[in-house]
């Protein structure tokens, strides 16, 4: 077998990005050994059916996980098939078992079937982060539910919020990326056993004169396999199949990116209220040593955005796929399925680490919330000097040319007059005293029920992953 050194290309993924785990998963090891656990059921179920013997499985069995790709690579390079290459490797281990390799199917009767279980697991991998990553985050939001912070809009001091709400929204999105991936999940399926153009004409043929069907024998190997197939299929199971798991992986990413893109903007300084977990020996820039960029942040952005382009690949051959098979979508998907899965798995992985070590600095924090808050909280004190007798329309111009005074001093790098303008002009004194007047104009409870909200999706992430 080619041994791949750092002399030659190697993809990112195969030792930068994505978890062992998730290697071993679409691994040409992993997926050779699930070739034959195929071909073993299929023995299996004919010997059944009275098509082969008992010492012609056992002979199979006994050889299953012999892989040997280097000899594999060697036979494909000269007949220039890969699975008729493993299929001949099996044959030359099993010398007794080897006439009734592959009876009866076609060669995505296998690869398919193959395909489905390594969805699959990848899934059930994705899922298992996912809930760690949502755990994590709820145990953010909880601790965060009452910490008010300003909210933004357009990227403009808005209204108060909580720290913990705004990280409510995230986990809400991860919940519904949650149970799409589950519902993905829940829906693969395998091609089975339906032959060259999915007719199954082949095994009925070959079961002719027996007490079995071809339905039942593919029942049976699907039951070993502990896998559904597909009511109908062509030469494959339908590509649709892949559109919609990757288009589920997207979906996350679409949430992780949007985490992160936030995050990378609250760790800048001039909002400096968030920022990632940075090492005590960790390097910002070759040429700048005071840097502390949101590099994890933006690796998290950089992967999710590569995720984001491959549903078009899925789709392509969903709606490509003339008649009953070609075979342009062959070597494309050796690249996307995996690559998705092992991005979305790095992404999901630094996300994890984001949210159990992100820092929420107090001190910006509660900067930012008395320096714009206040403009927010002039809405609470024009409604109390209405109730006092005022005219709104007057009373929303002062308010309006006190604001712009104070918004001018924002832009000369002094600090926020507005309040203290308010107090003393007279015809907001003349309603609201001065005392009443700046607490109305402290707005660290003017989130609303924010708080309990916050708590509210926290406790529905508890249960999900529960």
């Amino acid at each position: 077998m080619a041994t791949y050194t750092h002399d030659t290309y190697l993809s990112p993924l195969t030792w930068r990005y994505g978890s062992e785990a998730m290697r071993e998963i679409w691994s040409e090891a992993e997926k050779r050994r699930l070739l034959r656990r195929v071909w073993v059921a299929l023995a299996e179920a004919q010997h059944e059916a009275g098509l082969v013997t008992a010492d012609q499985v056992a002979d199979l069995q006994a050889h299953q996980n012999d892989i040997d790709i280097e000899r594999a690579q060697e036979i494909e390079r000269e007949i220039r098939h890969d699975l008729m290459a493993e299929i001949r490797v099996f044959a030359e281990q099993c010398p007794l078992g080897a006439p009734i390799i592959h009876l009866g199917a076609t060669s995505m009767d296998v690869l398919d079937n193959v395909d489905a279980l390594r969805l699959r697991a990848a899934l059930d991998r994705i899922v298992e982060r996912l809930n760690l990553a949502l755990a994590a985050l709820a145990t953010r939001i909880e601790a965060e539910a009452d910490t008010p912070a300003i909210a933004f809009t357009h990227i403009q001091p808005a209204e108060p919020t909580t720290v913990g709400y705004r990280l409510a929204q995230y986990g809400q999105d991860l919940l519904s990326d949650r149970a799409e991936l589950c519902r993905a999940r829940k829906g693969i399926r395998g091609k089975g056993l339906k032959g060259a153009v999915g007719s199954s004409a082949s095994y009925s043929q070959l079961l002719s004169g027996s007490h079995w069907s071809a339905r039942q024998l593919e029942d049976r190997v699907m039951q070993k396999l502990g896998l559904q197939a597909f009511e109908a299929a062509t030469q494959t199971y339908p590509r649709k199949q892949d559109w919609l798991v990757v288009n589920a992986l997207a979906g996350l990413c679409a949430s992780l990116h949007k985490f992160a893109f936030d995050l990378r903007i609250l760790q800048s300084p001039p909002f400096g209220e968030w920022s990632e977990p940075f090492g005590a020996k960790q390097v910002g820039s070759s040429a700048m040593p005071f840097k502390r960029n949101p590099i994890s942040a933006e690796n998290v952005d950089s992967l999710t955005r590569q995720v984001a382009a491959l549903p078009r690949i899925a789709w392509d051959n969903s709606a490509l796929s003339l008649l009953e098979r070609t075979l342009d979508d062959s070597a494309n998907r050796r690249l996307f399925l995996p690559e998705a899965f092992l991005l979305t798995d790095e992404a999901l992985t630094r996300c994890l680490r984001l949210f159990e070590g992100l820092t929420i600095w107090p001190g910006p924090t509660a900067r930012n919330l008395r320096e714009y808050g206040v403009f927010a909280a002039t809405e609470r004190l024009l409604m109390e000097a209405v109730k006092a007798g005022g005219d709104r329309q007057a009373l929303h111009e002062v308010i309006r040319e006190q604001s712009l005074l104070a918004w001018q001093s924002l832009q000369e790098g002094q600090p926020n007059p507005l309040a203290d303008n308010l107090l003393t002009d007279a015809r907001i004194s003349a309603l609201v005293p001065p005392a009443r007047a700046r607490k109305l104009l402290d707005v660290s409870d003017y989130v609303g029920d924010a708080p309990q909200r916050a708590r509210a999706i926290a406790a529905a992430i508890r249960t999900a992953v529960a």
